[in-house]
């Protein structure tokens, strides 16, 4: 671009010297005028030289600069502005693995499944309501031949769910019932529950249910909480037992949930969402005293089976885990939404599954999906490496890896256990589906 605009400035000023309007006379060789007509034409040629030439010139000049300014050379150490750079939001944190590994879908569990722990079209309505015919379409593309109910509350509201979800569809449902703790402070509390616990079961449910507001948030009307093993639930457990019902029981909560909600918690993210799901503080009491009173109640209640959910509520520490099952054989526990804990330490978790393969029930929490009983059979049969577990990253911010346990303990773990512990049922003389 240099080079063109003197030549195009002298072509202008060339052009225009050629219609100055002169006369034709002036015009004449060797005419005052066109003597002053030829010099201007000489130093517009001159200047046009001139300018072409400083234009080369200054372009050579330039190429070999720009040829020869240096690339940025490889370092070692931390660019100065690093730390200003990092604004990206955590939320906004999508990284894709770059690790080539083996995954192996499956799509159908590899023997039936009996799902202990789901809430799908309960009284509660903790997840949203789904059409029973959709419901049994999830479980029939997988494989999964029954799902309990956990929270089906009690009276009419029970009634109401076996109607949907149970009369119709024969062996594909369960449900349980659940402690009205609005009549905590009532003079007859314990019988009340027995009686409404029988009626339960005369209705058609198959356990009884208990959240973790049981030691977190239940009070009577002093004020204080409830305690797990509080003694007026006794009569409530030993009926349990001589029903042959199970009880499927939820205290505490994961260990990271009683701890500062800060830079430092795994499951911060999770915890921001729910903020009432954080125990942190004062006012509420440590996660071991809550275990500690729930396992004081276990074994006061050795004839009544109790399953306690989510590992135990404590999958981060498998070595507490195994203690309370070594010693209390009225314990079963399944792994409800703690896959995400369980699959991050697979050697571990492994080692625990093929120890206690009679104890252990196949569980989900985490509502009716196809994909999502796939996840869980994926993490149960392969030996895949680093992939999401269900949901994440909700729990936290990492990968796991499957177990790839063995057939017969596989077997178990989908329904053999569960069939196991329901069939000690006995029921009450006037047992029946109304």
């Amino acid at each position: 671009m240099s080079t063109e605009i003197p030549i195009l400035l002298s072509f202008r000023r060339t052009k225009a010297t050629r219609n100055l309007g002169l006369c034709p006379s002036c015009k004449k060789p060797g005419s005052p005028a066109s003597l002053v007509m030829a010099r201007i034409g000489t130093l517009s040629a001159i200047c046009v030289s001139f300018l072409l030439s400083m234009s080369m010139c200054s372009t050579a000049q330039t190429a070999p600069q720009q040829q020869e300014q240096p690339q940025a050379q490889i370092g070692y150490k931390s660019a100065a502005d690093a730390s200003q750079k990092k604004t990206l939001l955590l939320k906004d944190f999508q990284p894709v693995p770059m690790l080539h590994a083996p995954a192996h879908n499956i799509d159908r569990a590899k023997y039936y499944v009996i799902d202990v722990h789901n809430h799908i079209n309960d009284a509660m309505r903790i997840d949203d309501h789904m059409p029973p015919e959709r419901v049994i379409e999830i479980m029939n593309n997988t494989n999964v031949k029954t799902v309990v109910i956990l929270t089906g509350m009690w009276g009419d509201k029970l009634q109401r769910v076996i109607d949907e979800m149970v009369k119709p569809y024969p062996g594909r449902f369960m449900v349980f019932a659940q402690i009205d703790w609005s009549k905590i402070d009532d003079p007859n509390f314990s019988q009340e529950m027995v009686a409404q616990l029988d009626d339960a079961v005369a209705r058609g449910a198959r356990g009884l249910k208990q959240l973790k507001d049981l030691g977190l948030n239940v009070r009577d009307k002093s004020g204080k909480l409830v305690a797990v093993d509080d003694p007026r639930l006794d009569p409530i457990w030993e009926e349990c037992g001589r029903l042959g019902i199970p009880v499927s029981i939820h205290v505490s909560d994961p260990e990271a949930f009683f701890h500062p909600v800060d830079n430092t918690n795994e499951r911060y993210e999770e915890l921001i969402e729910h903020p009432d799901w954080s125990f942190y503080g004062p006012q509420f009491p440590a996660k071991e005293s809550i275990l500690a009173a729930r396992d004081r109640m276990f074994a006061r209640h050795p004839h009544a089976t109790f399953v306690a959910l989510h590992m135990a509520n404590w999958p981060e520490n498998l070595d507490y885990v195994s203690h309370l099952l070594d010693t209390l054989p009225n314990v079963m526990v399944e792994f409800g939404a703690r896959e995400a804990e369980l699959g991050r330490q697979p050697r571990r978790a492994r080692e625990f599954f093929l120890k206690y393969q009679d104890r252990i029930m196949f569980g989900t929490d985490n509502g009716m999906d196809e994909a999502m009983y796939r996840n869980h059979f994926r993490w149960l049969e392969t030996a895949d490496e680093y992939f999401d577990y269900w949901g994440y990253p909700g729990q936290g911010r990492w990968k796991i890896y499957g177990m790839e346990l063995p057939d017969a303990v596989l077997e178990k773990i989908y329904h053999k256990n569960a069939e196991r512990i329901f069939g000690k049922l006995r029921g009450t003389d006037t047992n029946k589906n109304r």
